[in-house]
């Protein structure tokens, strides 16, 4: 897995990208009450506002931490917002991408890096 600075992780699975948040993420939001998912087939640039997840604390968004296209979405977190919280980077990913180039994913963070980045 890889790291974003904004507690998105990356993993390859085949030729997609799929994309959640970290731990550290679910549980600085608290209890997540919905999620807001993109729509299958768009196009996103890395930095668009993909994803509106709302806790009991705040709402937050996902950002595309690449330029790709949207190809499938985990309609399991509409009805179940709180996977977010209980299986963080198993169950509630949000969202996998096809992206041109695979390596895109070196400039992101190793699960060590992004460790000493919340401590």
């Amino acid at each position: 897995m890889k790291f974003t600075k904004d507690h998105e992780w990356l993993r390859v699975e085949g030729d997609l990208v799929v994309v959640g948040i970290t731990e550290h993420a679910a549980t600085q939001l608290g209890d997540v009450v919905f999620v807001e998912l993109p729509e299958p087939e768009t196009m996103v640039a890395e930095g668009d506002e993909v994803c509106v997840i709302e806790s009991v604390k705040a709402a937050s968004d996902i950002l595309a931490p690449i330029d790709g296209e949207i190809v499938e979405v985990n309609e399991k977190l509409t009805d179940a917002p709180s996977l977010v919280n209980e299986d963080p980077t198993g169950a509630a990913w949000f969202f996998k991408m096809k992206v041109d180039d695979l390596s895109v994913l070196d400039q992101f963070m190793d699960e060590d890096e992004y460790q000493d980045l919340v401590g």
